[in-house]
């Protein structure tokens, strides 16, 4: 399977890790923010442990030495993240066999990205976002064209109020993958939502 996966949800909790490793999602990011270094750790191991035996990869989002510790296999770090790394840190990152996918949203920070050689890059947001505030404004379709022709044959993952109905444009357009947030966590039928994701994958796989 290719990663990250082309359907690939982030959620905040260990129990949405499990919901989905469940339903067969192949790439999840646990994206659980302000946990001190013993909170990380934990929810780190106890996420690896609901994929375990399953289909899904699991995704750490900045927890950098949680992941390492608890030895997860890939991880997400956005600018600022990536930005308070010495140089021994991402060796480390690197020693430690991680995968490593970056956030961008400008010309600057894609640079930046690809200076640190990363496994694939994510652009967004892409639309508009109630989830967090943005200090970009949304990316728009056309840039992930662009973005990927800079990019070659890095992956390239959109992220930022994707729904469902968007994707074929979006893949069209060059993403390889879809990064879903909202059209999961707040759908009123999320296991159906997530098994709609996945059968889009199955029909164009």
């Amino acid at each position: 399977m290719p990663y990250p996966d082309r359907f690939y949800p982030v959620v905040d909790s260990v129990a949405w890790v499990a919901r989905l490793a469940l339903l067969g999602v192949g790439t999840i990011q646990l994206r659980a923010k302000g946990l001190n270094d013993a909170d990380a750790l934990q929810t780190v191991t106890d996420a690896l442990e609901m994929t375990r035996g399953t289909a899904a990869k699991l995704v750490v989002n900045d927890y950098w030495r949680a992941a390492i510790v608890a030895r997860a296999k890939h991880l997400h770090l956005g600018q600022e993240d990536l930005a308070d790394l010495a140089d021994a840190d991402l060796k480390a990152i690197r020693a430690a066999g991680l995968t490593l996918g970056l956030s961008t949203h400008d010309d600057a920070e894609l640079e930046t990205a690809l200076q640190a050689k990363p496994d694939y890059i994510a652009l967004g947001p892409i639309f508009p976002t109630t989830l967090k505030s943005m200090r970009f404004a949304p990316q728009g379709i056309p840039k992930i064209t662009e973005w990927k022709k800079r990019i070659g044959t890095i992956p390239l993952v959109a992220i930022g109020g994707i729904k469902l109905e968007h994707a074929p444009e979006i893949y069209a357009a060059g993403a390889d993958s879809i990064a879903v947030v909202s059209d999961i966590t707040q759908h009123p039928e999320p296991d159906a939502r997530v098994r709609a994701w996945l059968g889009l994958h199955a029909e164009t796989a």
